[in-house]
């Protein structure tokens, strides 16, 4: 019996936490690693922009994104397939919700027009959701143990049972299932723990919009996609977009490095979508290679402002966090080898 089956065999409604996208206070010192502070590793591809975007929208700080993967690694094995991820009472998908379940979690996250658990944006973002509030409840509740048990215990048996046992209900409760799925997942966890990709250190607009941004290590470039609401598909314009002789921009999800750094930016300052207008923005805050800052853009040119082709983060011990090209994902490299040196116009501080 998968976890959602149990949750709505009891009956019991989870009260709907709160969950937020992930803001620091401006004012804060802080040392972050940006994808949830023990890192990512070992799981599908498919799934780990997912579940960094699922960990970095949720604001309990005992939600990792490796909580997560073992969790789904439990429920499905990754599976998404209806033959494979299909339980025998009706759960769905590879975070296993009830239908009566998802109508309270389920989402369309990754905005194909569609609310579906077998579409992994949906439901690694429903399970998301749905632990966030649960690890809320966890920490208010007064019970004691680890408020991780505890959340993985309401996610599999419901809150009630959490409530009637006054923590993780015992090995005579469900023949075992519960305490047996709670013990599981938190010893597999370590297998999914990676190392941070990103350590963000202080406070301000710049640190902040590289934070946000460094959530979204690990997305796809889509030629014309994303923007301040995040990821989305783009388009195809006869040159750029495409991979393999077909238009991939118009079938994934992901951003463009323009609307990567609009999307890091939106909460701070409302930066226009393109590089060009960017520049344009910002280009009386310019900055020299020497005095370089988290946060601060970088723009290259195939000669002057009018040719800008790339922009990017500034993310700190000379690398950048940008968006590449298709075919590839956003990630932390090098300034000196992101783009040619030669092409490299300048910084500037929005």
């Amino acid at each position: 019996m998968r976890a959602a089956i149990a949750f709505v065999a009891i009956g019991i409604v989870v009260v709907l936490g709160l969950v937020a996208l992930v803001v620091v206070d401006a004012d804060a010192e802080a040392t972050e690693i940006a994808d949830g502070g023990h890192g990512l590793q070992g799981v599908p591809a498919e799934f780990r922009a997912w579940i960094l975007k699922a960990d970095g929208e949720c604001k309990q700080p005992a939600m990792t994104p490796a909580l997560l993967a073992a969790q789904l690694y439990q429920e499905s094995r990754f599976e998404t397939s209806p033959g494979k991820a299909t339980s025998s009472a009706g759960a769905q998908g590879p975070a296993q919700f009830m239908p009566g379940t998802w109508t309270t979690w389920g989402r369309d996250a990754d905005g194909n027009g569609i609310s579906s658990p077998w579409d992994i944006g949906d439901a690694v973002m429903a399970q998301g959701r749905m632990m966030c509030s649960l690890l809320g409840q966890a920490q208010s509740s007064g019970y004691g143990g680890d408020v991780r048990a505890l959340a993985l215990a309401g996610y599999n048996a419901g809150w009630g049972a959490v409530e009637r046992y006054r923590g993780v209900p015992p090995k005579s409760f469900a023949r075992g299932e519960t305490y047996n799925y709670v013990q599981i997942i938190l010893s597999t966890m370590p297998r999914f723990q990676g190392p941070g990709q990103l350590q963000v250190a202080g406070s301000g607009a710049g640190a902040n919009a590289l934070r946000k941004a460094a959530t979204r290590i690990g997305t796809p470039y889509s030629w014309g996609g994303g923007g301040p609401g995040g990821p989305s598909t783009g388009f195809c314009d006869g040159v750029n977009g495409y991979l393999g002789g077909k238009c991939s921009a118009s079938v994934t999800a992901g951003f463009d490095c323009s609307s990567l750094v609009q999307y890091a930016y939106w909460d701070f300052t409302q930066l226009p979508r393109v590089a060009a207008a960017q520049y344009g923005a910002t280009s009386d805050r310019p900055v020299s290679r020497s005095q370089l800052q988290p946060g601060d853009l970088l723009f290259w040119s195939h000669g002057g402002q009018s040719s800008i082709y790339h922009v990017a983060l500034y993310a700190g011990n000379g690398n950048v966090l940008h968006a590449p090209r298709t075919g590839k994902d956003v990630r932390v490299e090098p300034m000196n080898s992101a783009m040619p040196q030669k092409d490299y116009l300048g910084a500037t501080r929005p």
